[in-house]
């Protein structure tokens, strides 16, 4: 089957993945919009996490081919398995996502009650800070990884893919999983690392595809990246007999510019002030004591839990913070301010005008450059490393020694901002006017 895609082009999906596309699982990710609340501010970003999905796919394989172009497995067979299961973990990376945004997290049941019984093996060396207390909340990768491997998706997948099990491709999407075999192991070497750095590192493909996707539909330029330069210069490193994710020189500021996009993209399109208070209102419904809107812990009633259902629930509610979000009644910006370092002005506003008795909203976005780079020693991650044809030492580089971004921009940004509603907003501003710093 061949898919029309505005950002790749055209996508050769096969037979057997065509029976995955064709799961209520996967056909849900249709209604599930990729930029949630963003359509309000960019009225393109109405695309879904179905396409950017296939596209996160595409891009896995043009990777896998890149860099084992001229490596030579111990069969073919071997080399079409891993491709195979490389895309599958792209393709189904999210696949548990809840409705609208991350936000509806807050109405998952307890991580216990959705039975996820892969966790069983959730002992990977060095992960222990991964495995979550079975009280906690559920989030979007648990719902992730019970329906890759406990679901009605999981019997298409062992039947239209006899040569792995849905656990291996569990593998590569949830890092704290242990492998049970030999499956990823060829000639001596084992490939779960760097097939798992392509569908979650400093440099995926779940990033590129979402990047270039989010700048078309959103009518902007911060994410457009040289993919094509990035794809054709990955490698491969070999460390204690793992395979990691390596580029090489010629790419390295491409790989700043790629860190950069992303960053100006959360600060100018995922950070926008209306996309922000949208998901402000959406948590104070679902944590209101009269919200109804809870999300199931059966797999199979989950499918029909999409951004529609969200809304269709809004908009019978009497709920206030429904209310306005269903009616687009937000809070209004009163105040912003772009800051590096902690200052106190936001709060000192909020207390006046909260003494004024209006209510107030405040919200803080903050973004870092990397959320991989400086991370405690019991959180690392494989490594990226730079390689070098020419050096004749030949003997590559961790990233983060490669490139000055990191130090750079090791601060994270924060956007503060102060909301009033609308019937609010020129009192407010008559009233800050009085103010002084």
């Amino acid at each position: 089957m061949e898919i029309r895609d505005p950002i790749h082009g055209t996508l050769e999906i096969s037979k057997e993945e065509t029976r995955v596309l064709d799961t209520p699982a996967f056909q849900r990710l249709r209604m599930i919009k990729q930029l949630g609340f963003s359509e309000f501010s960019f009225p393109g970003a109405t695309h879904s996490r179905y396409i950017h999905s296939l596209g996160v796919a595409y891009l896995a394989g043009v990777a896998f081919d890149f860099i084992f172009k001229e490596y030579t497995f111990s069969s073919e067979e071997k080399r079409r398995n891993y491709r195979q299961v490389l895309r599958l973990g792209a393709l189904l990376h999210d696949i548990g996502h809840g409705p609208l945004s991350h936000t509806s997290e807050e109405v998952m049941p307890k991580l216990k009650e959705l039975q996820v019984d892969a966790y069983k093996f959730r002992v990977a060396a060095n992960q222990e800070s991964l495995i979550r207390d079975e009280d906690t909340k559920a989030n979007h990768e648990d719902y992730t990884i019970k329906f890759v491997t406990d679901s009605h998706l999981t019997k298409e997948l062992k039947e239209a893919f006899a040569d792995f099990d849905p656990y291996h491709i569990a593998l590569l999407i949830d890092k704290s999983l242990a492998e049970q075999d030999d499956f990823f192991i060829d000639q001596g070497l084992n490939f779960r690392n760097i097939f798992s750095q392509l569908v979650s590192s400093e440099v995926d493909v779940d990033r590129m595809d979402y990047l270039v996707r989010d700048a078309y539909f959103c009518g902007t330029s911060y994410g457009k990246v040289e993919l094509n330069w990035l794809l054709g210069n990955f490698r491969y490193h070999v460390v204690d007999n793992n395979v990691h994710l390596a580029l090489d020189h010629r790419a390295i500021y491409t790989f700043d510019d790629f860190l950069l996009s992303r960053h100006h993209m959360y600060l100018n399109i995922y950070f926008h002030h209306k996309s922000i208070i949208y998901e402000e209102m959406l948590y104070r419904y679902l944590t209101s004591e009269d919200c109804e809107y809870k999300l199931p812990a059966n797999i199979e009633q989950y499918v029909r839990f999409t951004d529609f259902s969200l809304y269709e629930n809004m908009a019978d509610s009497s709920n206030p913070w429904a209310q306005r979000i269903s009616q687009r009644r937000s809070f209004k910006v009163l105040f912003e301010n772009h800051i590096s370092s902690d200052s106190p002005r936001t709060e000192k506003l909020n207390q006046v005008l909260n003494e004024a008795g209006i209510e107030t909203i405040t919200a803080s976005s903050k973004s870092r450059l990397s959320k991989y780079h400086g991370l405690l020693p019991e959180e690392e991650t494989p490594e990226i490393y730079v390689v070098d044809p020419y050096d004749p030492q030949g003997k590559p580089i961790t990233i983060d020694a490669c490139t000055e971004i990191f130090s750079k921009y090791e601060g994270a940004r924060t956007i503060e901002r102060l909301y009033v509603s609308p019937e609010n907003i020129e009192m407010a501003r008559a009233l800050l006017k009085k103010v002084n710093f």
